[in-house]
């Protein structure tokens, strides 16, 4: 037994014990969330066929209050499960063993798509006066890393977090993980970054360390720091600057961010990355640091939005050599970029690229609940053996929840994305159907 799941154990054993007591039950609250998930994925340009599956995803969310007195005990569970509405071996693309699943489902030893998936996770938690700690699963979202949700189910992580609010407008925040579960898997992995992640023949940790602090400075600025450690691949520096200002009868927000990442422990020597603790990147002929995390990556987002418009303009740099470094098992993870869209991250060694987002609120019009997002990027500069290369993506979304009624906060949304470019990626045309719904049983 790990020592996180040995400490869930000994605070799970704590709570059994007083669960009667008040406001654990009192405050408690449960939900189950649905979502009926489509997606199509046209391939256009590798030998690859189309990738189209169809699938029932249901989250069951448990969320306890804290018995009483000065320390506080809670835990929280969530339950996970996917079912197979439609998929077929021609369609759920898996074609070696070095990938964990499909588009949406684990694969089968006969390279189909599995029926149906599932998971438990269980979070130990416990409050003193402004303080947390909670150990179990986790599912952070800060600079540094931040869980995916672009399928049918959820990622998770297995690790321990403490946040703090002691001081007014300022939160603490630190923790570490130990291992991830993937959106379309059933089973925990070990740690990596894009380049060693091969799930047969690349290099894991289970340590990555985190920490940080929010600052809230009055109510329209916020500012960040944050660290991250995935032992033997990186160390990462993060600042960000949020600002609301507003303009007239608009607002302008405004969204810096940088980020310093540099190798740690095994990537740093040429011992360690012949080992296959490398990074992804582009590294000239006879580079002695091939493989090393050295990357500088800084964005700058403005959004200026009036009555139900919304203006985007953002640009953002990536270094040269390596690629933008995150936790990415390879199985489907979210880096906290701009430009981290539907189909493209656009976070390659030198890439500069341009954004550019326009979003209308109907309910300016006597349509509330429905929304309308387009956006466009540009990345070139890319770094690559016969010269820059560049890409492009262009996104639509269509989202609409029902406001009254019945089944009110039903939502639907489609998502259409185009990604054409002349690196290693291929490329896609996409489409995504999602029918949601949330039924508080608690």
């Amino acid at each position: 037994m790990n020592k996180s799941s040995l400490a869930l154990a000994v605070a799970l054993g704590v709570i059994a014990q007083q669960a009667s007591a008040a406001g654990f039950i009192e405050d408690s609250k449960a939900t189950i969330g649905l979502r009926n998930f489509y997606i199509n994925q046209d391939t256009r340009n590798q030998d690859a066929n189309t990738q189209e599956e169809w699938g029932q995803g249901f989250q069951f969310n448990y969320i306890s209050g804290y018995t009483e007195g000065t320390v506080g005990f809670g835990v929280d569970a969530l339950g996970l499960l996917g079912v197979k509405l439609d998929s077929g071996k021609g369609r759920h693309y898996n074609p070696d063993s070095s990938k964990y699943s499909g588009t949406v489902f684990p694969t089968d030893e006969n390279g189909r798509a599995e029926d149906e998936f599932s998971s438990l996770g269980l979070t130990g938690k416990v409050r003193i006066s402004k303080t947390e700690a909670r150990i179990g699963t986790l599912q952070p979202k800060l600079p540094v890393v931040t869980f995916n949700d672009g399928r049918l189910l959820p990622q998770t992580f297995e690790g321990g977090q403490v946040t703090s609010a002691e001081i007014d407008n300022l939160t603490l925040i630190g923790g570490q993980l130990e291992h991830a579960k993937g959106r379309s898997s059933s089973s925990s992995e070990s740690l990596s970054i894009g380049g060693a992640n091969n799930a047969q023949t690349g290099q894991f940790s289970n340590k990555f360390y985190y920490g940080g602090a929010d600052y809230k400075i009055g109510k329209d600025l916020l500012l960040q720091y944050y660290y991250g450690n995935l032992e033997d691949f990186y160390k990462q520096h993060f600042l960000g600057l949020t600002h609301n200002w507003a303009i007239g009868p608009g607002a302008l927000k405004t969204d810096l961010r940088y980020f310093n990442s540099s190798s740690d422990g095994k990537n740093g020597s040429a011992a360690g990355r012949a080992d296959g603790y490398v990074s992804s990147g582009y590294w000239d002929a006879g580079d002695t640091d091939k493989g090393e995390v050295d990357n500088n990556t800084w964005s700058a987002l403005f959004t200026y939005s009036l009555g139900g418009h919304a203006l985007s303009a953002g640009y953002q740099q990536v270094g040269s050599d390596s690629n933008f470094p995150f936790l990415n098992q390879g199985d489907g993870a979210t880096a906290y970029l701009i430009t981290d869209r539907q189909i493209g991250k656009f976070l390659s060694a030198g890439e500069r690229t341009w954004l550019a987002e326009y979003a209308y609120d109907f309910t300016k019009v006597g349509v509330p609940g429905l929304k309308a997002t387009v956006t466009y990027l540009s990345g070139d500069n890319i770094d690559a053996a016969d010269g820059e290369r560049k890409e492009w993506e262009r996104d639509f979304r269509l989202d609409y929840v029902l406001q009254d009624g019945a089944l009110k906060g039903l939502g639907f949304s489609w998502r259409n994305a185009t990604l054409r470019g002349n690196t290693s990626a291929a490329d896609q045309d996409e489409n995504r159907l999602i029918v949601s719904y949330s039924l508080p049983i608690l």
